[in-house]
């Protein structure tokens, strides 16, 4: 048999959750931007297009 020594380097890896507080931000502007744009089309629907059916 062959005896042979195995030197196996064993490389540890911390992973660390970060949290980037510009990409929250612009998250967050996004989707409250779509938020108003859609309130503001409802809105106009309701004030502009519905008064014209009746």
């Amino acid at each position: 048999m062959m005896d042979q020594s195995k030197n196996v380097d064993i490389e540890r890896k911390t992973v660390e959750k970060k949290m980037d507080s510009g990409m929250v931000a612009s998250t967050f502007i996004k989707y409250a931007a779509y938020t108003l744009i859609f309130f503001g089309f409802l809105y106009f629907i309701v004030r502009y297009v519905f008064p014209m059916f009746r």
